[in-house]
């Protein structure tokens, strides 16, 4: 399989700063136990845990704000089981970020499940983490003929199919980060939103993808069987759909939310292109943030040997480049941000 380009484009930096705030803040109440027991801070869909550097270094701060030196924090670091964990160990060990190489007193750990299923001990977790991975759904439920995105299809029962899986997803997810959660300890979770119209953001990206599909059947790269096949497991949700498990009481397995946030995300690559005015580098940039992000999940229909899906993500990644570079346009990034907190006895 044709591996991700070397660059990770970080587009969603801006809404990534005001949820480590808040995480920050979590640190700074959750309940700290007695050494020896660790103090526990999971990381709910890690992938390489390059992106996970920065909120994990805040978040240990500020616990470390509140503790001896010595005392441990455990780290637990989780994604599905094909995820690169090889990768992932190479950067907790070789960044220069890292906290390991920061906190001698803290350390790691890995789990190759998905999330949504219990995990972690019941009761173990005091802190947790979780950057765009909650817009990821556990399955696709129902090809996307008309497009490589849901939110975007003009047939409604693709659209309410998704919605669905969506809110079954966001049910399990935070059902089962209640039993893990210690009692009074928090959750922070930044995902993808769409507003009450059900806008995703993103449109000329996925304009570009489409257009370049379109040309790639044409030219014989793919079938149109294998397009057909091509979507993402993706959605976004609103806020009534972050807050609905929770109807009527407030509460859900202990939980509570605290805080639920949506805003438009700055996008720091039509920022810079408004800087430097590089037409080719904004069209290069939004096509290697699509290849890290999803070119493997849209080559998972080609049909035949290695050689096919690695000219189909060269001839795609060449296609949304140009199209964007041809007319760059700023992206919609719409971001949710949710604080969740498990009750403590007697409340």
């Amino acid at each position: 399989m044709t591996k991700p380009r070397r660059t990770t484009p970080r587009p969603h930096a801006a809404g990534m700063s005001s949820a480590i705030t808040l995480l920050e803040l979590a640190a700074r109440t959750v309940p700290i136990p007695t050494p020896p027991q660790p103090i526990v801070i999971a990381d709910y869909g890690a992938g390489t845990a390059h992106n996970s550097m920065q909120p994990i270094n805040a978040a240990i701060a500020a616990v470390r704000g509140r503790t001896r030196p010595e005392h441990s924090v455990l780290v637990t670091h989780t994604d599905i089981a094909d995820n690169d964990f090889s990768t992932m160990f190479r950067t907790l060990e070789e960044d220069p970020q890292s906290y390991r190489l920061r906190d001698p007193a803290t350390f790691s750990s890995a789990i190759g499940r998905s999330f949504y299923s219990q995990i972690l001990p019941s009761n173990s977790v005091h802190l947790g983490w979780s950057a765009w991975a909650v817009a990821r759904l556990s399955k696709a439920p129902t090809p996307v003929a008309d497009h490589v995105v849901a939110a975007y299809s003009n047939d409604e029962r693709v659209r309410a199919a998704y919605a669905r899986q969506a809110a079954h997803d966001w049910h399990e997810f935070i059902a089962f980060r209640g039993r893990e959660l210690y009692p009074g300890g928090r959750l922070v979770v930044l995902t993808t939103a769409t507003d009450d119209e059900g806008d995703l953001g993103y449109r000329p990206l996925f304009r570009a993808v489409v257009g370049a599909l379109t040309e790639l059947i044409a030219g014989g790269v793919v079938t149109p069987d294998e397009a057909t096949r091509m979507s993402l497991p993706i959605a976004g949700r609103r806020a009534v759909d972050f807050t609905a498990p929770f109807a009527p009481s407030g509460r859900f397995e202990r939980l509570e939310i605290q805080h639920v946030e949506l805003i438009d995300a700055e996008d720091r690559i039509y920022s810079a292109y408004r800087s430097d005015k590089d037409a080719n580098a904004f069209g290069t940039r939004w096509a290697d943030f699509l290849w890290f992000t999803a070119f493997a999940d849209l080559g998972s229909a080609i049909v035949g040997p290695p050689e096919r899906v690695s000219l189909f993500y060269e001839r795609l990644h060449a296609g949304i480049a140009a199209r964007l570079s041809a007319e760059p346009e700023q992206m919609r990034i719409p971001i949710a941000a949710v604080v969740l907190e498990k009750r403590r006895p007697n409340r």
